[in-house]
């Protein structure tokens, strides 16, 4: 749980703080507002605190920590965030969206994905569908948490009003990520455990 914790806030840190500032100093573009970064805020600590209720397997030992491994997949996560949000904006540029619109979306987009690291977290080397499933607490506070932010970018609470048009691009596009940051994340974690193995066969030869 703990580590499932570690890996979803050091990826979300990148997501979004990455994000945001190569956007600003690119662009010259504030991608969310001080009130949108107040409720991700909100919205965010919720799943987290139901990630102490999630199901997970005991290890009948002790566990050490893999510190690059841990740091090495978070940063995968949040690079491919980054990446996934560039990829947006461009796209609500060349659509010559409204900036404020933008924003609002970018909102959304970074609600529901976000939200979704939680599951590639939780099953560290395993596809997100692999046993023990989420708890009940764990899956209905993230869906609400996703659920919240998009009535409130819907109808624009704080925000521009994005609609349920916009809305339903967003979660096929989130989820359509969300599929492939868990294949590269499987790749991930089998590159690092290969150059583990290899060192470790140097060392002993």
């Amino acid at each position: 749980k703990m580590q499932s914790y570690s890996i979803f806030r050091i990826a979300e840190t990148i997501r979004v703080i990455l994000f945001m500032t190569l956007l600003i100093l690119i662009f010259n573009f504030y991608p969310i507002t001080a009130m949108m970064i107040i409720m991700l805020a909100l919205l965010n600590d919720v799943p987290i605190l139901a990630i102490a209720f999630d199901n997970v397997k005991v290890s009948p030992t002790p566990i050490r920590w893999d510190m690059r491994e841990i740091l090495t997949i978070s940063t995968v996560l949040g690079l491919l965030g980054v990446v996934s949000s560039f990829l947006l904006f461009y796209i609500l540029e060349s659509w010559h969206v409204p900036r404020d619109m933008i924003q609002a979306i970018i909102f959304l987009k970074l609600d529901v994905a976000g939200h979704a690291t939680i599951y590639l977290a939780r099953t560290g080397d395993k596809p997100f569908w692999h046993k023990p499933y989420p708890s009940l607490t764990l899956f209905l506070t993230v869906f609400a948490t996703r659920v919240l932010g998009t009535l409130i970018a819907v109808y624009g609470i704080f925000m521009e009003a994005i609609g349920w048009e916009y809305a339903a691009y967003i979660w096929i596009y989130a989820s359509v990520w969300f599929f492939f940051n868990d294949f590269v994340k499987l790749m991930a974690y089998k590159m690092i455990r290969v150059k583990v193995v290899d060192l470790d066969n140097e060392v002993k030869l």
